[in-house]
Order: structure tokens, then sequence, then C-alpha cells
């Protein structure tokens, strides 16, 4: 639809240069696996329309979750990701 020029009427090729950059390069993969993202999508909003089963999962997930503390989390990628140690501040007077 963006190549279409359907959501610049009136300059249809206004995202000529958006759209040749996607296709021929993708910096950034965004089209790299969008067949995935679209599928993906597809199963979650089937998902979500079984609203007895979506419950189920979604009580599941969180009694199964477990014990969560961003704190934690920051500490542990700190040291496992980064390898960084804290440093001791003094106080502030």
């Amino acid at each position: 639809m963006i190549a279409s020029g359907h959501f610049a009427p009136g300059e249809p090729d206004l995202f000529a240069p958006f759209v040749r950059r996607l296709v021929e390069e993708d910096p950034f993969l965004v089209l790299a696996d969008f067949r995935d993202c679209v599928e993906c999508q597809g199963r979650a909003s089937r998902a979500w329309s079984d609203v007895v089963g979506w419950t189920s999962a979604s009580i599941l997930n969180v009694a199964r979750m477990g014990r969560f503390s961003s704190d934690r989390s920051i500490r542990d990628y700190v040291r496992e990701a980064s390898h960084v140690r804290p440093v001791k501040l003094a106080p502030v007077r």
C-alpha cells in the first residue's frame, strides 16, 4: 500500500525512496522476517479470540514467572553480559 501511493494520493511517489531503501537495502532488516511476523500475529490473534484459553494461558504465565525485580535484572545483565563490577560511592553530604 505504501508503494502504491495509497497514503499520499496527491503525491504517489512521496514514499518511493523509503520503499526503495527497504526493498534494495533493508539496513534494519525490517522485511527480513516480515512474513514470520505476520504469521505470528495471526497466531496471537487466534489465541486472543479464545477467551478461555487466553485467560488460562495468562494466569499460568504469571504464576510461573517467579520473582521479578528490575534491580536484580539490571544487576544480572551488567554482571553476566557486560562484566562490569559495581562501584561504591561515598555518600553525598
